[in-house]
């Protein structure tokens, strides 16, 4: 028999660590990093708590009888202080191996989950870790487009802070470059002309942005089908005229931004009344989201522009850059296409700024992992400006360590017909207006829900919710609704978005987690009615004999391996799925074991002191992935 491996919360963790160990005694020839436990809950509970089906793929690779495998496991198996011991008995069917934890390992473990921190210690190095996230553009409203980059970003930016890491967010803003300069043309020409511009809207500028847009566009492409195949002489000559006045604009923008990049003050006044109406309307909707990004969480272009040409010079002594027909590259290894950083013309790309802000986020800000929530349509380019930040060493922190870089890439948002979710005349959403019509439906099914609540006073034993708190709930209905539904999916995954499914109180949706979570607290608001406070159960013994309090115990104890594995991956849906296995572990318990009307004091203590657990791992879970909670429904 091997040395038992010390027993962690999760007993997920203490039972791979004890099987790796027998499995490795069994069959000392296989390679550590081989072998697989293959342990998950069991289907059949009655047959135990988990299972390991490690056997079958052993003895395909070992050619031996599965049976045979699973006996020459379990001789060597050790679980002793965690679960029963196995024998024979314990192998099904070809080689499943049945595992049932004592009730007194889960009691033990559920103890030490029971702290302020619920089992998640914190790190013996914490890291310094920045977050890239939402990347709005000056003068245009946030659209959907942007819903999963601020929400999947903001999660990421709290899993680590949970984890008890530091964490800066970036929102990269899009506010340089000609596009700017353009809207910022348009605006100086607007108050030479006499316009008031004090009480400028975000819309008005993003019809402005359209219009310099449209004004700039060429139509050379129109002339030169007109020269190739013939056209009405009227036609060539307006065209003519088109582009000539775009080209003047267009002129026009490029001065202008030669004046902004200068500090020309008409121009850095007309460019920070775009960028404060902007960020102004930015920041409301991440708020709205409850979205943890700031004003000191932006960095837009604008802050790397004296950097730039820094970057350059750098990568061009140093030999890390090389010209190609004209432009600058960085070649990266392992792929075909290099990183542009420059273009013919001489101008900067994307990439160059984001060598510059990578320099930055490693070599100022001390960033150990600099993690970027952009949607996938970016892999190519990420892995480009990736290869070439650390071909030019520019992801070294001040310590000398090389930052980790990583893309949590994401799918799009789809329409019911399974395209991009945009609005009938073919437009972006706006982010505001989906927020809106959320919080509207939510607002309607809670008023329906209440107004036909009297109907069953013992399912609602607190009917009196005033407008105030309608409001508070309906905002936090909503909210959750619309996060639950997209962090929940797997981020690299499309998902298509409908109201009516996720704004459900039913199923696996944010509505229905609130729910429970309200259900947990109304029960304590009950028992303090019947005289029993917190301090009565806070320490009670934890009596664990019911199969539905078993299982409520054993997706407790999940709770902390979940969270660490949500953070270290990037993946907020396994928090998702956990908190709704615990929503659902908790409603089988609380239809299965009475509470208050428990047959004894002790039972009665023991699944109150369940029931607090319960509420502070979900609320815990929510609050981790930014979804606001309340206190009834």
């Amino acid at each position: 028999m091997t040395t038992a491996a010390p027993i962690s919360i999760d007993p997920l963790e203490t039972l791979d660590a004890r099987f790796r160990a027998a499995i490795a005694a069994a069959f000392p020839d296989l390679p550590a990093e081989g072998i697989e436990t293959h342990i998950a809950a069991n289907r059949q509970p009655k047959l135990g708590d988990f299972q390991s089906n490690a056997a079958m793929p052993l003895a395909k690779r070992l050619g031996k009888n599965p049976r045979e495998v699973a006996g020459a496991i379990i001789e060597r198996l050790d679980l002793s202080g965690v679960a029963e011991p196995v024998t024979a008995e314990a192998i099904a069917g070809p080689g499943f191996i049945n595992i049932r934890l004592l009730g007194d390992a889960m009691a033990a473990s559920l103890t030490r989950l029971d702290t302020e921190q619920l089992g998640i210690e914190p790190p013996e190095h914490p890291m310094m870790v920045v977050v890239d996230l939402c990347g709005v553009n000056l003068a245009k409203q946030m659209h959907v487009g942007h819903l999963r980059s601020t929400v999947i970003g903001d999660a990421v930016a709290r899993l680590y802070e949970r984890l008890g890491h530091t964490v800066v967010r970036q929102n990269h803003v899009g506010d340089w470059g000609l596009p700017i300069a353009m809207v910022v043309q348009k605006l100086v020409e607007l108050e030479q002309g006499g316009r008031d511009l004090s009480d400028l809207s975000l819309d008005e500028l993003n019809a402005l942005y359209r219009a310099a847009q449209a004004e700039c566009k060429a139509e050379k492409a129109a002339l030169a089908l007109i020269n190739k195949v013939g056209g009405h002489p009227k036609a060539e000559a307006e065209l003519e005229a088109r582009i000539e006045d775009a080209g003047a604009q267009t002129e026009r923008a490029k001065q202008r931004l030669v004046k902004l990049q200068s500090g020309d003050p008409e121009s850095v006044a007309a460019w920070q009344r775009v960028y404060d109406i902007t960020m102004g309307a930015c920041l409301a909707t991440c708020a709205r989201l409850h979205a943890h990004i700031s004003e000191d969480a932006s960095a837009g272009e604008s802050s790397y522009r004296d950097e730039l040409a820094g970057v350059i010079d750098d990568l061009t002594r140093r030999g890390i850059a090389e010209e190609d027909d004209g432009a600058l590259v960085v070649r990266v290894d392992g792929l075909k296409e290099p990183c542009i950083v420059r273009k013919r013309d001489g101008g900067y790309l994307y990439a160059t700024t984001d060598l510059a802000a990578i320099r930055r986020r490693a070599g100022t800000l001390g960033g150990e992992r600099v993690v970027y929530c952009v949607d996938a349509r970016q892999a190519l380019h990420f892995k480009q400006v990736f290869g070439a930040a650390h071909k030019a060493g520019y992801d070294r922190t001040p310590d000398g360590k090389t930052a980790e870089l990583f893309h949590a890439a994401f799918g799009n948002v789809l329409g019911e017909d399974n395209k991009p979710l945009k609005t009938r005349s073919g437009e972006n959403i706006k982010l505001a207006d989906l927020i809106d019509e959320a919080i509207e439906r939510a607002r309607s099914e809670l008023n329906r829900r209440i107004e036909f609540a009297p109907k069953f006073p013992k399912d609602y034993p607190e009917q009196i919710i005033d407008t105030a708190e309608r409001e508070q709930i309906a905002d936090a209905v909503a909210i959750a609704a619309l996060k639950y539904a997209d962090l929940s999916t797997e981020r690299i995954k499309d998902y298509v978005f409908s109201f009516d499914r996720m704004l459900a109180f039913e199923g696996e949706t944010g509505p229905y987690l609130l729910y429970a979570l309200v259900r947990t607290k109304s029960i304590f608001r009950k028992a303090a009615d019947a005289g029993v406070n917190p301090d009565d159960f806070a320490d009670a013994p934890l009596l664990l004999e019911e199969p539905a309090e078993r299982a409520l115990a054993l997706t407790l104890l999940r709770h902390p391996g979940v969270v660490r594995a949500a953070g270290e991956n990037h993946e907020p849906n396994r928090l998702c799925a956990h908190a709704y296995a615990l929503a659902g572990a908790f409603s089988t318990f609380f239809d299965q074991c009475p509470v208050l009307k428990a047959e004894t004091d002790g039972t009665r203590l023991s699944r109150l002191r369940l029931c607090a657990l319960t509420a502070r791992a979900l609320e815990d879970a929510l609050n981790t992935l930014g979804i606001p909670t309340v206190e009834r429904m």
